[in-house]
């Protein structure tokens, strides 16, 4: 795994929209389309406004997955992952082959089709988070490193449903769905290279507590250590716990 700190979250968005770019490109050219999967939230914004503007993509050989989705919510939800993605990948660049997560849908149908679809082809690239609990996706602690399941049906933990409401997502708790459709870990450890970024003085904790603590269920994002390919792009603030000799080996930029 390769860290890699940045001053502030512009330059880290900058420069992960970079690698993903080269990523895709590659992808493109080796086998003539590229597989991704994309997250969603006010983390990844900088991201993906950057990965959008990026030139010389062919967005038109790209097939996109859906990371996760809240049960219950329709699209037209300000906090629909699909309204984000839509807003913020689709529509910007004109992926047309893209695979969503009907969270107010025929939900067991829904993990069947897609799963079937994502475990059809290898995927190339997947674009993640962390969330403020360590979660991967919408794995929360204690995850699952076990199932091979593609999908998932889970309950949200109630920091994860916090931090939907620190976002300001929802007005407040209450608002915030108890259930979601989450990507697995060891669906997600399948993937070719995996560009996490992950910015904010409040992702700080979970990114000591995953990068420097056991790898273990409580901290879902500690499997990341585990994959080959993994680059971890974090600014100076949620860096910021690591210790002098882990910032020591990260690169910084």
């Amino acid at each position: 795994m390769n860290i890699k700190v940045y001053e502030d979250k512009n330059s880290l968005g900058r420069a992960a929209a970079g690698l993903a770019a080269t990523s895709l490109r590659n992808a493109i050219e080796n086998h003539g389309n590229a597989r991704i999967i994309a997250a969603t939230g006010v983390s990844q914004f900088e991201f993906l406004d950057a990965l959008t503007s990026t030139p010389g993509i062919d967005w038109s050989r790209v097939e996109m997955f859906h990371l996760d989705e809240y049960i219950g919510l329709p699209v037209s939800h300000p906090a629909s992952f699909r309204k984000y993605l839509l807003e913020r990948l689709i529509n910007k660049t004109g992926i047309k082959k893209y695979h969503f997560l009907e969270g107010d849908g025929d939900v067991p149908a829904i993990v069947c089709r897609v799963g079937g679809e994502l475990k059809s082809a290898p995927i190339d690239t997947a674009f993640l988070g962390i969330g403020e609990n360590g979660h991967l996706a919408f794995n929360d602690p204690p995850a699952d490193f076990l199932t091979e399941e593609p999908y998932l049906i889970v309950d949200l933990d109630e920091a994860c449903r916090r931090q939907q409401v620190g976002e300001s997502w929802f007005a407040d708790l209450s608002e915030v769905p108890r259930r979601a459709i989450t990507m697995s870990v060891r669906q997600i450890l399948k993937v070719k290279e995996i560009v996490a970024v992950v910015p904010d003085a409040r992702k700080a904790q979970a990114v000591k507590s995953c990068f420097e603590g056991d790898i273990s269920p409580l901290a879902p994002a500690s499997i990341l250590r585990t994959h080959p390919n993994t680059a971890v792009f974090l600014d100076k603030y949620s860096a910021a716990l690591l210790s002098p000799e882990t910032r020591a080996r990260a690169e910084k930029h």
